[in-house]
Formats: C-alpha cells, sequence, structure tokens
C-alpha cells in the first residue's frame, strides 16, 4: 500500500477558490520572491522592506502608484469585458499606442485655446484610435474567421512601428537633438495637477494630474454594465455558453464586435492618460508594457471592476519596487517582470483548485507474478 494523490473534478465549481485563489497566489508570489532575493544574496526581509514598503513610505510614492496604476486599471476594464464574451484581445498595448497617437496628433496640430475643449478633443481623438485600432481585430474576426489573438498582438507591433515613424520623422521635434520624440505640449493639451489647477494641497510636490479622476466613474459604469445591463448579460451568455447564446438569438458578431469596442476605446485612455500626464510629448517608447501587464491584471482581479481595481494596485507596485530595487539593491529593474510572470504561474496553478480538488488515497501495488496467481 502506498498513498497516491490526484485531482478529482469538482461537481460545481468552488466559488470559494474562485476568489481565494488571486490571494493564495500572491502570497505564492511573496514565498517565491524571498527565495528569489536569497538567492542572488541579498538579505530576504530587507530585500523584501525594500521592494514592497519602501515604494510607499511617503505620499510621493502613493501618488506614483496611482499613476502607474490608472493606464493598467483603464485597460484591464476593458479586456474583462472582451474576456467574459470569450474574446481574447491581447493587443491593448496597440490599442493603447494608437490612443496615444491620435491625442498627440490633436495636441501638436490643433491651436491651443480652451484647456477643457482642447482635453475633449484629445480623449475623443484617443478613444476613436483605439476603437478603430480594435475594429480591424472585429471585422477580420466576424468577417474571415480570423484568430483574434493573433491579430491584435501583430498588429500591436504595427502600432509600435507607426509611433517609431512619427516621432523619427514628420513628428521629430527640430531642437530635441535628433532623439525620436516630439516637441513638449502645450500646457492647453496637458491634464492638470491636482495640487495646483485642482487645490487639493495633500498632493502637493508630486505629479498627480487629473487622468487619475477617470478610473472611479470608469469602474462604476464598467460593474452596471457587467452586472446589471441586457448588453452585458448577452456578452456573457456568449462568452460562457456559445451555443444557448446563438439559441437565444444572441448575435454573437455583436458580442466580438462591442467587446473589442470597448477594450479599444478605455485602451485608447490610458494612451491618452499617458502623453498628455506623466511625460507631456509622445516618445519612441513611452510604454513599459502597460497593454500587456493588463492581461494579467484582469485574471487576477477575476475580471470583475472592483477586483481590476485591487490587482492593479498591486501590479503598480510591482513596478515601484522594481525601480526602488534597482537603486537600492543594485538589481536589474526587470525584476519587477519576474514577479508578475510568478504572480501568473502562481495563480494558474491556484486556479486548479477552482474545478479540482485534491485526493490522496492508498492503493495496492501488485507485482506482475502476483497478478498471474
Amino acid at each position: 500500500m502506498r498513498p497516491f494523490i490526484f485531482l478529482e473534478p469538482r461537481a460545481v465549481p468552488s466559488r470559494r477558490m474562485r476568489y481565494g485563489s488571486p490571494l493564495l497566489a500572491a502570497l505564492l508570489t511573496l514565498a517565491a520572491g524571498w527565495c528569489l532575493f536569497a538567492a542572488q544574496g541579498q538579505p530576504p526581509w530587507e530585500a523584501m522592506r525594500i521592494f514592497f514598503i519602501e515604494p510607499l513610505a511617503d505620499r510621493n510614492g502613493w501618488a506614483e502608484l496611482m499613476l502607474k496604476a490608472t493606464p493598467i486599471c483603464l485597460i484591464a476594464l476593458g479586456l474583462s469585458a472582451c474576456f467574459k464574451a470569450n474574446v481574447w484581445n491581447i493587443g491593448a498595448e496597440g490599442q493603447m499606442l494608437m490612443g496615444g497617437i491620435a491625442a498627440s496628433g490633436v495636441a501638436l496640430y490643433v491651436e491651443p485655446g480652451n484647456p477643457a475643449w482642447m482635453m475633449m478633443l484629445m480623449i475623443g481623438a484617443a478613444i476613436l484610435g483605439g476603437m478603430l485600432w480594435a475594429a480591424v481585430v472585429a471585422t477580420l474576426r466576424t468577417c474571415f474567421n480570423t484568430n483574434e489573438i493573433l491579430v491584435s498582438l501583430m498588429l500591436t507591433y504595427v502600432a509600435s512601428n507607426i509611433l517609431i515613424y512619427l516621432v523619427s520623422g514628420p513628428w521629430r521635434d527640430p531642437m530635441g537633438m535628433n532623439f525620436p520624440l516630439t516637441r513638449q505640449f502645450d500646457s492647453d493639451a496637458l491634464f492638470a495637477l491636482l495640487a495646483d489647477d485642482w487645490h487639493w494641497t495633500f498632493w502637493q510636490g508630486t505629479r498627480l494630474n487629473a487622468s487619475v479622476l477617470l478610473v472611479p466613474p470608469l469602474v462604476a459604469a464598467m460593474w452596471l454594465f457587467q452586472q446589471k445591463s441586457f448588453s452585458g448579460f448577452k456578452m456573457q451568455v456568449g462568452g460562457l455558453a456559445p451555443l444557448a447564446a446563438r439559441y437565444a438569438g444572441f448575435s454573437e458578431s455583436g458580442a466580438v464586435w462591442l467587446g473589442l469596442m470597448l477594450s479599444g476605446a478605455l485602451a485608447g485612455l490610458a494612451g491618452v492618460g499617458e502623453v498628455a500626464g506623466t511625460i507631456g510629448q509622445l516618445q519612441s517608447s513611452w510604454s513599459p508594457g502597460y497593454g500587456f501587464t493588463a492581461i494579467i491584471v484582469a485574471f487576477v482581479g477575476r475580471l470583475h471592476p472592483v477586483g481590476v481595481v485591487l490587482a492593479s494596485l498591486l501590479m503598480a507596485l510591482l513596478y515601484l519596487g522594481g525601480e526602488s530595487a534597482q537603486t537600492a539593491l543594485h538589481l536589474p529593474k526587470s525584476i519587477s517582470s519576474v514577479f508578475q510572470g510568478m504572480l501568473l504561474f502562481a495563480l494558474l496553478g491556484c486556479d486548479l483548485a477552482v474545478h479540482y480538488r485534491l485526493r490522496l488515497t492508498r492503493r495496492t501495488m501488485f507485482s506482475p507474478m502476483q497478478g498471474g496467481q
């Protein structure tokens, strides 16, 4: 007799593990990070403090946390709608780049005037740019049944090359010493600082700007859309039970278009928040990969708007922790990407417990001779 461990399918997915596995995955990531720092020859306690606590030691750290979490959250909100409809949009990075490009075109070529109207034009252009880039994916999926994963991913590299062409050629700042970037945007084309223009004195001395104010109403709107609207219900049915959705007369192509348009719009909105917020110009490489990070955030947040907010803050902290570790511990900044990868793999492993449970049994081993007797 010897113990035997196997996975037994659950009759019903575990609701407790569905929401508990992200917390368990976070704990496993912390444990793996502890081992990683020890393997690097760093004191684990001190390294973990520098990575997770020191970035939030003052209000500037909290301001940077919200600035980094804002674009991740906006993109992940749109991806959550897509994924619930079983539409796998992997190209939100490209849609964000196109949103930033469209907003930058307005900032560079529209005469400055009323700041409110200028910002509204830039936001509208960014949303339209992201939606048009996502519409390419939707058209190819619904008309030619192409794989949206490959199409959206490849379009990301197309968007990146369009960006490089513009900032290296027609939009390049003639006074920029041949660096691939545009001129600085006028003040009318920038999001207002909360400390200066909004008189939020607590954030005095930080870079926190009004782009973060886009998140709360959009989180509420996405919650209402997913949980209370008929369109959101049709998208969820189409994702969970395509045959039932078809029998009920729900349009599959309509769900694809709606999911991708929402995703593209919010990704484009994230783009304008970056180029007209913390950066103030268009550069050849202004995104550290927020569009790809948002994919992890959507799943860690369980495709729920509130969960997405919490997961976005966690991912933003990993970015800040990587910068802090680079400065204090002389580790590569890419260690934040290592933590993101560990979190994703831990989540995938923990998600097994949603549909399966571990069983321990005892079985007897028979030799071939005994079997013949």
